[in-house]
């Protein structure tokens, strides 16, 4: 049995989920359907309710939460992304999930503190944004670029094959909702949540879609395999494929840029990992009781980024490099700015507080570590080679 929180806000959410349970057919619902209630729900769902907060003080922290040098590395990425696509105009920055805006900030500063002019004025910057209360904080934080073409678009606002420009995220992925697997008695099941005695309870049957089978199919991993323990668990991100989907075909020409913790499918699924990857961030503490605090955590997984590479070549996207944040970030010009905290321009303490942060931005065992891949569209040759690419991957 399952305990879930006693909030007010908890228990609303709870209503809620035995409500759709018993309307289900079968009395249960997959993982990925409660991920998605307790997350996403309109009113009560953790991005939804305005209870979200990051930073310092709030449930985790990104790295544009460290200071203006991750965004400001990006818009340099970016400025280079133009220049080999030509110099299109519009060029579309198309910035998907952008959690209270800083990011955002950062980058469009970047941008009108450089004496690119004609850069400026090509720039449209998009937001794709599903929390309406997140969109509220970001449109509050970036009202000073009143001149600037920034709007905030869903999915249906975007014509296909439109965009000439880039698709970025920045720690979005591992938030999808994703399917529990299990393997028992050399098959491999779902876990699904059902009640019994009015207490949640995890169940396991066969899968709820066929699709979960064919992702093994597509990353290249039997869990059959003998290698793999009985009651071996883990999770299939469907929705990342579903996005990326819908990513390729709205983008004409230029480039995918996904920054996010995860792994290749072999270290993903290695037989050792045998309770997956599934982690909740509450009060920067994490843990893996995705039945707790709901409303109030953060639910993540990590990012299966074979399956990226192979679900965007489905869709005219060709990997162009997969890295580390931390070489990427170095390759941008990262050390630069290190050695520049020796020039005599700072005081004492902002020289110790940048260091810090510029070192957790390269971290290989925190935020350096995390993966980042830059898939391309329609590219010529001299397209595909860039700068934050040039340093050899530690992956």
């Amino acid at each position: 049995m399952i305990n879930l929180s006693e909030s007010s806000h908890s228990q609303e959410l709870k209503k809620l989920l035995f409500t759709q349970i018993d309307n289900s057919p079968e009395k249960r619902i997959t993982f990925a359907e409660y991920m998605t209630l307790v997350l996403y729900h309109h009113h009560y769902g953790y991005y939804n309710s305005g209870v979200v907060s990051i930073g310092a003080k709030g449930d985790f922290f990104t790295s544009s939460s460290l200071g203006k040098d991750f965004g400001e590395l990006l818009a340099v990425q970016f400025q280079e992304m133009w220049h080999k696509l030509g110099c299109p105009d519009p060029f579309y920055l198309v910035e998907m999930g952008a959690g209270n805006g800083e990011l955002a900030q950062d980058i469009l500063n970047y941008f009108y503190n450089s004496d690119n002019n004609l850069f400026v004025k090509a720039l449209n910057y998009v937001i794709i944004e599903q929390s309406t209360a997140l969109i509220e904080v970001q449109q509050k934080l970036l009202s000073s670029f009143s001149d600037v073409d920034l709007t905030w678009k869903t999915w249906s606002d975007i014509a296909d094959n439109s965009i000439e420009g880039c698709f970025f995220s920045n720690e979005l992925v591992d938030a999808f909702p994703v399917h529990l697997i299990t393997k028992n008695q050399q098959q491999l099941q779902e876990v699904f949540l059902s009640i019994e005695q009015d207490r949640l309870t995890e169940t396991s049957h066969p899968v709820s879609t066929e699709k979960l089978l064919a992702y093994f199919d597509l990353v290249g991993i039997n869990l059959l395999e003998a290698d793999y323990p009985q009651g071996y668990r883990t999770e299939v991100n469907l929705n990342a494929l579903n996005w990326l989907t819908t990513v390729a075909g709205k983008l004409k020409r230029g480039y995918v840029l996904t920054v996010d913790y995860g792994y290749t499918a072999d270290k993903y699924y290695r037989p050792a990992r045998s309770q997956g990857t599934l982690q909740c961030y509450f009060q920067h503490r994490h843990h893996n009781n995705p039945y707790v605090n709901i409303g109030h955590q953060d639910i993540t997984a990590q990012v299966d980024f074979t399956a990226l590479q192979c679900q965007g070549k489905l869709h005219g996207l060709r990997t162009l490099g997969f890295t580390q944040q931390g070489l990427f970030l170095m390759a941008l010009g990262l050390g630069d700015r290190l050695n520049e905290l020796s020039s005599g321009k700072y005081e004492i303490a902002e020289i110790f507080k940048r260091r810090d942060a510029l070192h957790q931005l390269i971290d290989p065992t925190g935020l350096g570590g995390f993966g980042v891949l830059i898939q391309g569209k329609n590219l010529a040759e001299h397209q595909k080679s860039l700068q934050g690419l040039t340093m050899p991957s530690m992956f």
